[in-house]
C-alpha cells in the first residue's frame, strides 16, 4: 500500500498533539517549509536511525529553510522519553488513533518477516509554504534521509 497523495496536491490538514500535550497544526507551518515524516515506532532501530540522522543533519535542514514534524501512532509519554534518550530538536506528533496518519494514506496492511499486519508505512511528506505537498519520499533510507531530503527538493 502506498499513499494516494502527490506532489501538487494539498497537503490535507491535522491538529495533533505533540509531545507535550502542545496542539499542532498544519496551519501552524503556513509560509514555510515543512518536512512531514511518519515513522512507525519510538526505539526501534529504523526509526531511532532516521531521527538521529536528522536530528545530526537538523542545521543544515533549518539552514535550507525547513521545520520538521514526526509523526507515529506513540502516546506523547513515549515521544518525552525518545525526544530525551536522543536530544530530538524537533517535536513528534502523537497520533495515537491514527487520524494524520489516515489522512496521508501511510496507515495500511504491512508484511514484516512473513507476517501481516496494520501499521505505520515510512514516508516523508515535503510541505510547502502554501500548504501543497513538494515532495513524496516513500523509500526512505533511515540513515541517509536529510541527503533524500535536500537533493529531492
Amino acid at each position: 500500500m502506498a499513499t494516494n497523495l502527490q506532489k501538487g496536491d494539498k497537503a490535507p490538514n491535522f491538529t495533533g498533539i505533540d509531545q507535550n500535550g502542545n496542539e499542532i497544526s498544519l496551519s501552524d507551518y503556513k509560509g514555510k517549509k515543512l518536512v512531514l515524516f511518519f515513522y512507525p515506532k519510538d526505539n526501534t532501530p529504523g526509526c531511532t536511525a532516521e531521527a538521529c540522522n536528522l536530528r545530526d543533519n537538523y542545521s543544515e535542514l533549518k539552514a535550507a529553510g525547513f521545520e520538521l514534524l514526526g509523526v507515529s501512532p506513540d502516546s506523547p509519554k513515549k515521544h518525552q522519553n525518545f525526544i530525551s534518550k536522543y536530544s530530538l530538536p524537533f517535536p513528534l506528533l502523537a497520533d495515537t488513533e491514527q487520524e494524520v496518519l489516515k489522512a496521508y494514506g501511510v496507515w495500511g496492511p504491512k508484511k514484516f518477516m512473513g507476517r501481516s499486519f496494520i501499521g505505520v508505512h515510512r514516508t516523508t511528506f515535503i510541505v510547502d509554504e502554501e500548504g501543497k505537498i513538494a515532495e513524496v519520499i516513500e523509500k526512505v533510507k533511515t540513515g541517509d534521509h536529510t541527503r533524500q531530503i535536500l537533493e529531492a527538493v
